[in-house]
This record gives structure tokens, sequence and C-alpha cells, in this order.
């Protein structure tokens, strides 16, 4: 195991040094000084193992002297993007090309129908309302006028099941945490009623529109509002028109304070149906209360926590649902509510991925993964099969908007290369058309995608996606971008991205890795990259890497690695890994420190993905692995450029506060290490467009610099 990083600082990192055999990196970049930061002597024990954690201090998120290391951060990092020549170009095209309309799939809430649609540059998508799915509509909700800087967001919007009024919840600053309030459709007015405290939470209205089921958590102490450790969730009740404090606590369970309850009502509003998780768990449990009954008693339906289970519709005491248990890749089960031991099998497991199902227009829509690209069949109440949905090509849908009665639903098709659009299918016809689709401000036809298949370092057959300009050299000469996640059941599939577009198009290669940890190929390959057997996922994603030098789709130096959130642990990982391997790298948002990141917020929730460091064996492979605890001192590492949120409350902060600094002092190399720190920002989502084009044009001017 390697030893723990030496405290000490260097103030800057372009003193001279001898290139190692690992070493092309030959003062080709701006000049970049690093800011000094101090340590502190701060060990742990884990199991006999002292550790040090030198940077401890940079977990307090919002003490002065972090802020103070953030200012100096950001101030260096500034001056090195800002010299970069090709940043005002890269920042002026993504500003270019995300000038085009965007919209949601439309939704149907008794006779309104609700989308979301950004005209262009807006930093917020902006809520309509309309009388059908065809017409333009009104401004419902703007939430661009909630704050001069964007940072306000608005986050869930659920109608309820009248359409007569509006349940939505906004966010500050990226936070996690949610504020629902409601307001009246027809008139645009807010009603009385504010929800807060609720986290990781829909709004689901009873049947008769007086009410909603949300999950929420026990208000934070004083200036801890980013670190609360998010437990002891609550499902309550509000009813329209009371105060909060009023609001009826449905079910909760003291004696499990990291159990999580997502609420859905059944569209008869006869059931409750309440999906229990233990954190980011793959398994969980289903109960279920009878809203009829005076009591709203929660019941056991599915509670022995051996699959995961989703539910799908009912059909009087028949609950349908999504399963895993005993068909790894997924099917469609039917539970009776009178008898919970009479089970069967609807739709069994096939050969692809059952990604999600909805029961629709009288129908199961079943979406499958093939190779990550989506495949869509309808299948009749009884499990038999009707037909297929035309998909326009390679790329994926993200779930139907419709009814259980409804002849019509609609779903958002996206690929890499074209502008996302919405497609309608009459259940009755089996047609399936384009309902509206907006013109990119820019020619891709001469943009290709295609898969590649190749073997992992233990033969597992992997999967690559590459976007590129068509007939580029494969002599090595162009850049590439490689792009991964690896964790949490989460699939990654083909997405446009307006930033990925403006790469491909100054001639550079996006390659987006299916690696294990996900769930495009079922629950078996979802383990493969989890626990014990996570550094899989680490070995697919250099095997990828490897395949991309090989064949001659770039270079060593040319070669960049990406990702965010437990892509930003993958990027880690590699990172000190394997140095040698690439020309630059950018984690974004990343889990670095896996010996304490379930201290932090809502940590404690990912240990059944990775494991525990109070756990001896656990402890073992997260030690061996931990982007933080794997840096060598005095080794030549790649131009990096470590990103995140100032104010995320998933992923501390401090994850890469620590691994940038320590990266920092470890670096024997000239290569830039620098730690770019978003002001007002969170974990991602909901951030204005402003400060996205600002961290695309960022990450790109950074490769543009040092993929020489």
């Amino acid at each position: 195991m390697r030893a723990t990083v030496a405290p000490l600082v260097s103030m800057f990192l372009f003193a001279t040094c001898t290139t190692g055999p690992n070493d092309k990196f030959t003062g080709r970049w701006p000049a970049f000084s690093a800011p000094p930061v101090r340590t502190e002597a701060v060990t742990e024990d884990y199991h006999g193992t002292t550790v040090a954690d030198p940077y401890r201090w940079l977990e307090d998120q919002d003490g002065p002297a972090t802020a103070d290391f953030v200012r100096r951060q950001n101030l260096a990092s500034r001056v090195f993007l800002d010299a970069i020549p090709e940043r005002p170009a890269i920042h002026a095209r993504l500003g270019q090309l995300w000038n085009f309309p965007r919209q949601s799939a439309p939704s149907r809430r008794g006779e309104n129908w609700f989308y979301r649609r950004n005209n262009g540059l807006q930093n917020q998508d902006v809520l309509y309302v309309a009388s059908s799915p065809n017409e333009p509509g009104r401004v419902l909700l703007d939430p661009n006028t909630l704050s001069e800087d964007g940072t306000v967001a608005l986050g869930a919007a659920v109608a309820s099941p009248d359409g007569k009024l509006l349940a939505y919840s906004t966010s500050s600053g990226g936070s996690d945490w949610q504020e629902w309030r409601v307001l009246d459709v027809a008139t645009g007015e807010p009603l009385q009623d504010t929800i807060r405290w609720a986290k990781f939470t829909r709004a689901a209205w009873t049947g008769d529109s007086r009410g909603f089921f949300y999950q929420r958590y026990p208000q934070p102490a004083e200036g801890k509002v980013y670190e609360s450790s998010n437990q002891d969730a609550q499902l309550c009740y509000h009813e329209l028109g009371t105060e909060q404090s009023e609001d009826r606590v449905v079910y909760e369970r003291p004696d499990q304070p990291r159990w999580l309850f997502s609420p859905e009502v059944t569209e008869s509003g006869r059931f409750l149906i309440v999906n229990v998780r233990e954190g980011s768990a793959s398994t969980n449990r289903i109960a279920y209360a009878d809203l009829e009954s005076k009591s709203w008693a929660v019941r056991p339906l599915l509670f022995d926590n051996d699959a995961h289970y989703s539910f799908l519709g009912h059909d009087g005491s028949r609950f349908w649902f999504r399963t895993n248990r005993g068909a790894p890749l997924g099917a469609v089960l039917e539970v009776d509510e009178n008898d919970h031991t009479k089970q069967r099998i609807l739709v069994p497991e096939g050969a692809a991925m059952l990604r999600s199902a909805q029961v629709l227009g009288g129908h199961f829509v079943l979406h499958y993964l093939e190779d990550a690209s989506s495949r869509v069949a309808v299948h009749n109440l009884d499990g038999s099969a009707k037909n297929t949905i035309e998909l326009p090509g390679i790329g994926s849908v993200s779930g139907f908007s419709g009814r259980a009665d409804d002849p019509v639903a609609f779903t958002t098709w996206r690929s890499f290369v074209e502008a996302p659009r919405i497609l309608q299918h009459d259940f009755r016809t089996g047609e399936t058309t384009t309902l509206w689709q907006s013109e990119l401000p820019a020619d891709t036809s001469d943009i290709v995608t295609s898969r590649r298949f190749l073997q992992s370092e233990d033969g597992t057959r992997l999967c690559l996606f590459l976007v590129h300009k068509r007939g580029i050299p494969l002599d090595g000469s162009s850049p590439c971008y490689l792009y991964g996640y690896g964790g949490f059941n989460i699939p990654l599939t083909p997405r446009f991205s307006v930033p990925n577009l403006v790469f491909v198009e100054r001639g550079g290669i996006y390659a987006q890795a299916v690696i294990r940890g996900g769930s495009e190929y079922g629950e078996e390959w979802h383990q493969g990259g989890m626990l014990g057997n996570k550094q899989n996922v680490f070995d697919d994603f250099i095997a990828c890497a490897e395949y991309l030098t090989r064949n001659g789709y770039t270079s060593r130096n040319r070669l960049a690695i990406g990702g965010g959130s437990n892509g930003g642990l993958l990027v880690g990982a590699v990172l000190t890994q394997r140095p040698d391997l690439i020309g630059a790298a950018i984690p974004e948002v990343g889990v670095l420190d896996m010996l304490r990141y379930h201290t932090f917020t809502i940590g404690h929730a990912w240990a059944s993905e990775y494991g525990r460091s109070d756990d001896p064996a656990a402890f073992e492979w997260l030690y061996r692995y931990s982007p933080l605890h794997n840096l060598e001192s005095g080794r030549h590492y790649p131009p990096t450029m470590v990103m995140t949120g100032d104010h995320d409350d998933r992923v501390l902060p401090g994850h890469s506060y620590k691994f940038g600094a320590a990266l920092q002092a470890a670096q024997g190399g000239e290569a830039p290490i620098l730690l770019r720190v978003e002001t007002s920002a969170g974990h991602g989502a909901g951030k204005p467009l402003s400060k996205r084009i600002d961290e695309a044009a960022d990450r790109w001017a950074f490769l543009a610099a040092t993929l020489k």
C-alpha cells in the first residue's frame, strides 16, 4: 500500500526537475504558481494503520480559513485560464450554439398541459401551461425572475390531479434543499403554503387535490445547513391552507435513521405507494397505504429488501412492478394486494437491460438498453408483446409522459449530435411522430457517432461511444476527451451536449465509456463495479484509454479524462494509478477522500456502493484506491483542473479542496494543477446557463493549453 503524502507544501510548481521514464511534461504550458497551503499534523488510526490528513481543516466548508483558501486558489486559476488565447473564441462559440429553443415533453393533468421551455440563453427553463400539447401556451412560472444571477432554480413541478394547482420546489445556490410552494394555475397567484427542509423528494398529490405527501428532514442546526447529516427522514402529508407545523407524519422509522421515503399516489387515488430505500442501495422495500381508510396505516408489501422494485400501476388489487428479483436484466412482476404471496411474472427477463417501465395508454411501455442505446417495446397488460416504438437511431429516451388511460404518450429522444426532439406515440394506431424539434445553429452533418467494442483487463466486453468529424486521421494527432461514470447503477447513454459539440467542432474526439458499476447491462454489471470490485471500474476506463491510443484515435499527450461526482472519483483514481497514460485530467465535484466520505452530508447513503473505512475489510480496498491517499510526493502528474462548487451539499467541496491541495504539494513536475471553485453553486443541478457556459469555456480552454 502506498504511503500517504507527507505534509509538505510547494509554493511554486516550476522548480527544475529530472524527467522520469513516465514523464513527457516539459514546460509547454502557461506559467502557473499554486498558492501556498498550510498543513496540520492530523493523523487517524484505521485498524492499526496510521493515515495522515494534513488538510482536514479544509472540511470546514464555511470557515474563514477555507474561504481564504478558495479565494486564493480561484485567483491563481483565473490568471492561468484567462491568459489562454483560445478561451474567448471558445466562450463565444458556446454562447452561439446554446442559443436555440429547447423544451420538454408535455404532460397532462386535468384539462391542462405542462412543459418547460428555454428560448435559448435563459439561465433557467421556464414552466408553461397550455390547453393542448400543440400550442405555445402561457408562462406559468419563470424562475429567472427569482434571482438576479439565476442561482435560484426550479426543481420539481407537480400539478394536482385536476390540473388546477401546482406544487413546485426551488433551490438556491445549487443546494439539494428544496422549498415547496403552491400556486393557482388559472391565475398564477401563489397560495400561502410553504414547505421547508425537504430533500430528495417528490410531491405526491392525493386524488382529491387537497394536499400532497413529501419527505422532510429535521431542521439543521444554525450555520450547518450545507453540512446536515440528512438522517431521520419523515414522510409527511401537507393539507392545503395549513401551516407546515400541522403536517401529519404518515410514516417514520426512528429505528432506521438512514431510511428514505419516496411517495407516489396511484392514478386512481386509492393507494399511497412508499418506496423505502437505505441510501443508494440497489435494493429497496415497498410499503403502501389505503387512502380510503381513515388511518392511512402504512403496511409492508414487498419488504424483504431482496431486490429492486419500481411501482408501475395497478388494476384493482393487482399491483405491477419492474423488478430485478431473479432477473438481473429486469422483468415485470404482478403482486396481489389482498394476498402478497400471489405473485407472477408478466414480462420475463429478456436479452437486454430493462431500464424502466410505465403503464401508459392501457399498455406496458418497456424501455430497454441495448449496448447503452434505447429500444422501446409495447406490451399488453397481460404481458404479451404488441409492437415496438420506432426511434430515430443510436440515442436514448428519457421516459414517457402520459397517463394510464391516455391514448397518446410523449418522450424526449436524444443523440450525441442532434438537437433533442419530442416524439409522440399513438397507441391506437401504433404510429410515432415528431411533435417538436428545434434546429441547431450549426451544421452537424459531418459529425459521426459510432460504437466500438473492446475488452477490459480481465476479458470483460466493454462498449465505447465515439463522436468526431468524419474522416479524422488515425495518426494519434486528435485531442480526445474520455468521459466516464461507472457507479450507483446509473447508465451512461447517448446525450446531446453543446459543450461536447464545441469540442468536436474544434477537431476533438468525444469518447464515452460504458464501464462496470452502471446499469447498462443489468445488476450483475453494477455489482461488478461496486464495493470490493471497484477496481474493475478503473481498469475498464484504463482499457478504453489504451484502446484510443493503440488504434490511433489519439495519443497519450492528447488524451484527457473527465467525469463528475462518482465520475470524479473515477478520474482521480485513474490519475493516481496511471498518470503515464493521460495528457490531462478534469475531476469535477468528485468523491476523492474515500476514508471519510461517509462523515459528510448525505455521504453515509453511499456506503452500500463503496463500503466504509470503519469496516476493516472495506478499509483495505478503499485505502488502496482512494485518490487523496494514493498521491506520491515527487511523482510527475499531468495537467489537472479540479472543479467543484463552494456549496455542494451532496459531495462536500472539501473533497476537492483537500485533493487539489495535496496534488499541488505532491507534484514533482512542471504541469499545472488548478483548483477551480464555482461560487454560489452546488453539485450541478439547477446551475444557471451562464455558469455552465463559463465552466465549459474554462474546461476546453484548459485542454487547449495543455493537450499539446
